[in-house]
């Protein structure tokens, strides 16, 4: 898209002068309005379609949806709590958030996913605000564009982790440090401001939260031989603001949870057990695994899809020779610089870390501006210039992996058996639990047999790719460079639908709401519900119920350490008590994810009736219940 408030012309030697007249202010608003209204439109129908279904998942989604529930019920807004026992690996912000939309809109899938979904949506417009500070409005559109329709930020916004919001802290971050090097002398405004979004991060995510800013903004002054610049930025106030708001909840945490008996105290889990030595690789419990670092950073070809040809284009705006960095570089060489370091700082920190899938997504929006950039460049250049024909190169290469992808997608859903009535999609799959420690280990589950519950996603998915991939390749023949972007843009809205199709058929494997319903129809008050082995593996369980969860040998992971404190509810058996239990004289509901749970009930001689199965899992009574089977 030109307009005449961001058009250029080339002269006869080829550069590009700006035109004479400029825009009108209404002109340049009603651009504006324009922009943001299409971010809006793009956010809207990519993420809104997801904010009340699928069901909730199991594992981090479900409990850290639960986390806000106890707070409201214990009115205890420091110390936070899931099954009763306490839990301190996580900062309070999210869930304070989170906490205060279920006092308004009461507690629902829909009130769970309202605040990633909103940050989502203010990510996109500060990216906006960033792409349009360093390059103009239509660079600031495109940067939003790029990561609005990423498959990143999508795919890791669709169960309940704070990454989102770091990345929003970061950017605001990023622009407010900006606008300082703009300014000969930054105000208090501004430097404070960068303390309480500091502050905000760090009680979004931690630590990281600081280190992150410190090492970008460090990192560029470093780079760019301006240290002087941080005598400039009021760094005594701006402590005290960033202390003034991240220290209170730390204090009172500590203070509130001190060490007692075998547990240590918050201070030692909090902050050198869960971060430091999470980042060493030394946490207690290892409950999770580490991704290798080739993959590490290859996914982040996967991560920026469709942009990833343009994202690698991009890095050669950053200017490469390092004597230049402390001369005088221009605005654009400036930018580029800085959204380097942000990137390339995020990336090299956790490759000397313990990391999973979904770290990267901090980087993302500075790769995404960078991007940004690029297409606006690509888009105000001459139609033979070189980065119009590496524009057309990327869409042809796009178009053979579009092609392929809308082939095998095609494949699949005409080849693949029909679905039985009543199936079930877990009876279909192979356990692959070697995996599950990762974020996207269940993919790993899938058989040539589970591809037929797909069907209607494959074919969106076909015909997405082929129609999008297309479209894209002879706009950009055609140079209508605005065009081909919102071809490829609604593309990934159509791919992201058939992700959420896919995303309700995977359900009763990743949750296990079903189950939960069945519970609920059946439950009486005195009755004991159990799960087989660690409460993550059940978690919607509780989130759905209601109901106090018991462990059987699940004395693992997330509530260890909340375990060894002399307030911790008796909820975690032991072979023993729950041969008690289930021989006793009340009711107990044994929530079973795997096959080992049935052979411990035929292990104890006594009845058992089924009361529900869905996903490959199943939930069993030692006494009847409405249409339960004896076994």
């Amino acid at each position: 898209m030109r307009t005449k408030s961001n058009r250029h012309f080339e002269t006869p030697q080829g550069e590009a002068r700006p035109e004479t007249a400029p825009a009108p202010s209404d002109t340049r608003a009603r651009r504006t309005l324009l922009f943001v209204l299409g971010i809006v439109m793009y956010w809207g129908l990519i993420y809104i379609p997801g904010l009340a279904s699928p069901p909730m998942m199991d594992d981090v989604d479900s409990e850290h949806a639960q986390i806000p529930v106890e707070m409201l019920q214990r009115h205890d807004y420091v110390t936070m709590y899931v099954d009763g026992v306490r839990y301190m690996e996580k900062a309070p912000l999210p869930y304070w958030i989170m906490a205060g939309i279920y006092s308004v809109a009461g507690v629902s899938e829909f009130s769970v996913r309202l605040e990633l979904t909103l940050f989502a949506l203010l990510t996109l417009l500060a990216v906006f605000l960033l792409g349009r500070e360093l390059a103009g409005e239509e660079a600031g559109f495109y940067s939003a564009l790029v990561l609005g329709t990423a498959i990143g930020p999508y795919i890791y916004t669709r169960f309940i982790i704070p990454d989102i919001m770091v990345c929003f802290w970061l950017t605001v971050t990023v622009y407010l440090f900006w606008r300082t090097l703009e300014e000969p002398q930054p105000s208090r405004l501004l430097c404070w401001s960068i303390g309480v979004v500091t502050a905000l991060d760090v009680l979004t995510k931690g630590l990281i939260g600081l280190v992150f800013p410190i090492g970008i903004i460090g990192g560029y002054l470093l780079v760019t031989r301006n240290w002087r610049h941080l005598l400039k930025m009021r760094l005594a106030s701006t402590t005290i603001v960033f202390l003034a708001v991240a220290a209170p909840w730390h204090v009172l945490a500590t203070l509130r949870n001190p060490p007692v008996g075998e547990a240590k105290g918050f201070f030692w889990f909090y902050f050198i057990n869960d971060q430091i030595y999470r980042y060493l690789n030394l946490r207690v419990p290892r409950d999770y695994d580490k991704v290798p670092l080739l993959i590490f950073w290859g996914l982040l070809l996967v991560w920026t899809f469709p942009w990833s040809f343009a994202v690698v284009k991009s890095l050669g705006q950053v200017p490469v020779r390092m004597r230049e960095w402390g001369s005088q570089l221009d605005k654009p060489s400036r930018a580029a610089l800085l959204l380097a370091v942000w990137a390339a700082f995020i990336l090299v920190f956790f490759s000397f870390s313990t990391r999973q899938e979904y770290y990267v997504l901090p980087a993302l929006p500075a790769l995404a501006v960078l991007c940004g950039v690029w297409l606006e460049r690509e888009a105000k250049s001459a139609p033979d210039s070189a980065l119009r024909r590496s524009a057309v190169r990327g869409a042809a290469a796009l178009l053979v992996l579009g092609v392929i992808a809308s082939t095998a997608a095609g494949w699949f859903a005409a080849v693949s058996p029909p679905v039985p009535p009543k199936a079930d999609f877990g009876e279909v799959l192979r356990r692959v639990e070697s995996m599950y420690k990762l974020s996207m280990g269940h993919l790993f589950d899938l058989t040539p047999q589970a591809m037929g519950f797909f069907r209607w996603p494959l074919i969106l998915t076909a015909m997405g790719f082929l129609v999008g991939t297309v479209l894209h390749w002879i706009l950009r023949k055609r140079g209508a460079s605005m065009r081909a972007n919102l071809a490829l843009a609604s593309m990934m809205v159509v791919l992201f639908y058939a992700v959420h199709l896919s995303l309700g058929t995977f359900s009763p494997v990743l949750g296990s709401k079903p189950l939960a319903v069945a519970i609920q129809q059946n439950y009486k008050p005195g009755d004991t519900l159990v799960v087989d082995g660690q409460y993550s593996q059940a978690s919607s369980i509780l989130f759905y119920t209601g109901v106090q969860m018991h462990m059987l040998n699940g004395l693992t992971n997330d509530l260890w350490f909340g375990s060894m404190f002399p307030d911790c509810p008796k909820v975690f058996e032991d072979d023993a008590s729950f041969t008690r239990l289930w021989l006793g004289p009340g009711r107990v509901f044994f929530f079973i994810p795997n096959r080992g749970g049935i052979d411990k009930l035929e292990s104890l001689g006594a009845p058992y009736y089924l009361v529900a199965r869905a996903g490959g899992k199943s939930v069993y009574s030692n006494r009847p219940v409405a249409s339960a089977a004896s076994n």
